[in-house]
């Protein structure tokens, strides 16, 4: 098929505007890699931008000797795996019944479900809920009260009602069950789509930062964003740029509060973008498959 003069400009504008989002999106996240690995002197100097300058680990040696990092690392594994298996587990038993046409009340249901993503019972309220149900400084506080998305929830619905009623009509026959239909025909299919939720799911947990802060009063129990922000907040306050307790702690010379905070900010950030690639093939055909009925 032969692409027009007019087409081929309109592909050609379309990309070179596509890419210049993707810098704007690209490029604060090289900055800040940039600076994590950068010296002090030169990101005092501003000569930092998309390299880093005087290269230096520094900053991360400061990162892992003045905080308990590896265990805040673990609390976000923690959260974020047990959080993400709950969710996915109670969405597909969710979205399951709602797809079948015969479910008594299935719309009027469904309408109570979207109804919750435009209003919801308040933050004050569900704090003395979690605390009437002695949740406090529990991890359960956080993964009942994210349990299921909406969102997410129709998205796999949707996706269920794409499945053709004739392979369910075909599993009856040979006698199976509601749960060996759910397990071994529909979820075998539904591989694109789960594999989008667990992702959705999985960054949601893992950037947890106000319902760790409001449930969990132990601060052994904080997980990888609680501990960045607590860390920014100090640097602000004592003013590590001028102090020499971080060259001491470093071992290598001077290390300011930016490059600190952004070497925090990788750590955050890197455990996320490494699983994103082996989910990625997943993840355009999940959420189009999945939204074709809205």
């Amino acid at each position: 098929m032969k692409i027009s003069t007019g087409e081929k400009a309109f592909y050609t504008i379309n990309n070179i505007v596509l890419f210049i989002v993707s810098l704007t999106c690209l490029l604060p996240l090289i900055y800040i890699v940039a600076t994590s690995f950068s010296s002090g002197a030169a990101i005092d100097a501003g000569k930092v931008y998309l390299w880093p300058v005087q290269f230096t680990t520094a900053a991360y040696k400061v990162l892992v000797v003045s905080t308990d990092l590896f265990k805040y690392f673990w609390n976000s594994v923690v959260v974020t795996v047990v959080g993400t298996a709950l969710s996915m587990v109670f969405t597909i038993l969710c979205a399951y019944p709602l797809a079948k046409k015969k479910l008594f009340a299935r719309k009027k249901i469904t309408f109570l479900i979207v109804f919750t993503m435009l209003f919801s019972g308040g933050l004050i309220p569900t704090f003395l809920l979690v605390k009437s149900l002695g949740l406090m400084n529990s991890y359960w506080s956080i993964w009942l009260t994210t349990l299921i998305s909406p969102y997410n929830m129709l998205l796999m619905k949707s996706f269920f009602e794409n499945i053709s009623e004739e392979l369910e009509e075909a599993a009856r026959i040979d006698g199976c069950s509601e749960w060996r239909i759910l397990l071994q025909m529909y979820l075998p299919l539904s591989k694109a789509v789960i594999a989008t939720l667990c992702l959705f799911y999985g960054v949601t947990y893992w950037n947890m930062f106000l319902k760790v802060l409001m449930y969990i009063n132990d601060s052994k129990g904080y997980t990888l964003p609680v501990l960045i922000q607590q860390m920014v907040f100090q640097l602000e306050q004592i003013k590590l740029g001028s102090s020499t307790d971080l060259s001491a702690v470093s071992g290598s010379g001077e290390v300011i509060s930016e490059s600190v905070k952004s070497a925090g900010v990788v750590v955050l950030i890197l455990p996320m973008l490494a699983v994103y690639p082996f989910l990625q093939k997943y993840f355009v055909k999940g959420v189009m498959l999945g939204s074709v009925k809205g």
